[in-house]
């Protein structure tokens, strides 16, 4: 803590003690050399779910590590090339104007295997109030 944080009122402490946890939060969630944008979140027919529209970049040689989410996900791959590794299936290469599919829940990863930077637009249909995705144990 700075000599000035530690002379700040007790809700200025709060504040910054919010800030840096979501903060750090927010660094934890993504791996270095992947992003994951947010374009458009939505309510969908389905009570208390939502459709989360985002952008996702993933660097050469990254791995975005093993995670599910709580709905479905539909990717396109905008450009690039890598392998999706689902649990229970054979590694799924992919390519630039390929999509795939995810079930709710199911375990997976993505690896850009290419010398180019992997891009994908994701359309998640996911309860609402969940984080977007959650690491595998």
């Amino acid at each position: 803590m700075t000599a000035n944080a530690a002379t700040a009122s007790p809700l200025k402490r709060s504040l910054i003690a919010i800030l840096l946890l979501a903060s750090a939060s927010t660094a934890l969630a993504q791996n270095a050399g992947l992003r994951r944008s947010v374009v458009q979140k939505n309510d969908v027919s389905v009570e208390g779910r939502e459709a989360v529209v985002a952008r996702v970049e993933i660097d050469p040689g990254v791995q975005a590590g093993r995670h599910s989410h709580p709905g479905d996900e539909i990717s396109y791959v905008l450009e690039g090339e890598g392998e999706l590794l689902v649990d229970g299936e054979p590694p799924r290469h992919l390519k630039a104007g390929e999509a795939f599919v995810i079930p709710a829940g199911k375990v997976h990863d993505a690896r850009n295997t290419g010398s180019a930077v992997m891009r994908l637009v994701g359309v998640y249909v996911v309860e609402k109030g969940k984080p977007l995705a959650t690491p595998a144990k």
